[in-house]
């Protein structure tokens, strides 16, 4: 339902628009400023190729956070997930059409998707160098130069990694480049849609969800599996998986949101339409406070999940000392 026409200057141009573009681009200045501070992508100026490959490169996507627990399995849970998360998307793109990509929490569900899909990718990657390589040295980490290493004071491993720069051939070296980027664009997913599917599902079960009670609303199988299942299945994955949670990385999940909005607004100043949550209509006077409100969410749902992974942490670390990797 359209509550106002937003293709007008008067729609635009008032204090409330002002406040709420404070509350969305305020957070994505300091999380470009977080991630060009802490992202190893940001701070590699004046190092080598190989060194920038080295520092994101790692096994921690294909491997599970136990070493009884062999890479298949989390391959297994990851091709099933992403199996019922895509059957779940199409079924509803063939109900409801493309216009659901209208809504956040399409967005997220797709991207949840896509990081099982990515992940079983990885996965199989995985597996080829667990069989390739064998237990062992799977678990202890390939370095820049396809080589092995276990962890070395920070001189040796220099002097290690100087050794093999001129021995490796170039092609090795840019494969060794991709698979580390992909690896690191993986746990940027992981890190970016844990928080989102957070905030969507809380946003659906708090806020919404009540409202639509109040209506009488008839929740169907597919909505209720898209503020689901997305959730438990991610949950699932990082019981098993050794991805790590960095605080800083909440940097990518307001980026994710941010985009979200700053589309909305492109949209409904092109054209005079609905929007797809009540809250985010700018002409209410309580538009700031609500844009406020779903701006400090960002916090509480990105750190539950990472107090999800520090309780696993603590327990695996308590349960299974020897075994247990992250």
């Amino acid at each position: 339902m359209v509550t106002s026409d937003t293709t007008t200057l008067s729609y635009w141009l008032n204090w409330r628009v002002l406040l709420c573009a404070i509350w969305v681009f305020t957070p994505m200045v300091v999380a470009f400023f977080l991630i060009r501070k802490y992202e190893c992508l940001g701070s590699c100026k004046g190092k080598t190729q190989q060194e920038v490959a080295h520092s994101l490169c790692c096994n921690q996507p294909w491997r599970s956070c136990l070493n009884q627990i062999h890479p298949i399995w989390l391959l297994a849970y990851r091709l099933l997930s992403f199996s019922l998360l895509s059957a779940i998307l199409i079924a509803k793109v063939s109900r409801n059409g493309f216009v659901m990509f209208y809504y956040y929490t399409q967005w997220t569900f797709t991207s949840v998707t896509i990081y099982f899909g990515f992940g079983s990718l990885l996965s199989i990657y995985g597996c080829y160098l667990y069989h390739k390589t064998g237990f062992y040295e799977s678990h202890v980490g390939r370095d820049t130069e396809q080589g092995y290493y276990m962890p070395l004071p920070h001189g040796d491993r220099a002097n290690v990694l100087e050794k093999r720069k001129s021995s490796e051939p170039p092609e090795e070296i840019h494969s060794s480049q991709a698979a580390s980027i992909c690896c690191y664009l993986f746990q940027v997913i992981f890190q970016m849609t844990a928080g989102a599917v957070m905030l969507t599902d809380s946003i659906y079960w708090i806020i919404i969800f009540p409202f639509l009670t109040i209506r009488d609303y008839s929740l169907d199988f597919l909505t209720v599996n898209m503020h689901t299942l997305n959730a438990v299945l991610l949950l699932g994955d990082t019981a098993l998986n050794c991805l790590p949670f960095p605080w800083f990385r909440v940097s990518y999940f307001i980026l994710w949101t941010g985009f979200f909005v700053i589309f909305q607004w492109i949209v409904h100043a092109c054209v005079s339409i609905w929007w797809p949550y009540p809250f985010l209509d700018l002409s209410s006077s309580y538009a700031p406070l609500w844009y406020l409100l779903v701006a400090m969410m960002h916090i509480p749902s990105y750190g539950l999940f990472m107090l999800f992974t520090k309780i696993k942490h603590n327990l695996l670390t308590k349960w299974f000392p020897q075994s247990y990797s992250y």
